[in-house]
């Protein structure tokens, strides 16, 4: 029975364009060079070399490979040739991210920062009409004492 992969949806904008709307050719350079920067290439690579020099120290009388190992350079040479251009197309690609990244990152800055100064400025309106209510009702206050002033000082006056 073939197992399903479920597709991974992504949240941010940026990881949906690069990721899943990646042409193929870029999909595989990222797993090639996501295996290749692995400890798993290192331990199979490690493997195959010490193999490789194992079976031609065995068959030292008739070597498919004798020293200096030439086959083997070829092999690391060829793996040299097809990596290089594979990690910087990797490296292309994140470097491409991070710049998406960094200028979605920038455009929701503005956004928030232009929400902080409409809330900041809805704040100062707040508080120059609360101190004109303050304002206000300090003057009923005084207008209020004045009125209970004048009519205690009018009540004694006539008793």
């Amino acid at each position: 029975m073939p197992k399903k992969t479920r597709p991974v949806a992504y949240r941010h904008p940026i990881n949906r364009k690069l990721l899943d709307e990646a042409p193929l050719g870029a999909r595989i350079a990222d797993r090639v060079t996501g295996f290749m920067g692995s400890w798993a290439f290192i331990v199979i690579q490690t493997v195959i070399v010490i193999i490789w020099i194992a079976g031609n120290i065995y068959f030292l009388t008739k070597p498919f490979d004798p020293y200096p190992f030439i086959l083997l350079n070829l092999a690391f040479s060829t793996q040299a040739a097809y990596a290089a251009p594979l990690i910087l197309l990797a490296g292309n690609r994140a470097s491409l991210r991070d710049r998406l990244t960094l200028e979605h990152a920038a455009d929701e800055t503005d956004i928030e920062e232009e929400q902080n100064r409409r809330l900041l400025k809805g704040n100062s309106e707040i508080l120059e009409q609360v101190a004109a209510l303050e304002k206000r009702i300090l003057e009923l206050e005084k207008s209020i004492l004045a009125a209970i002033e004048a009519r205690s000082g009018g009540g004694e006056r006539r008793t």
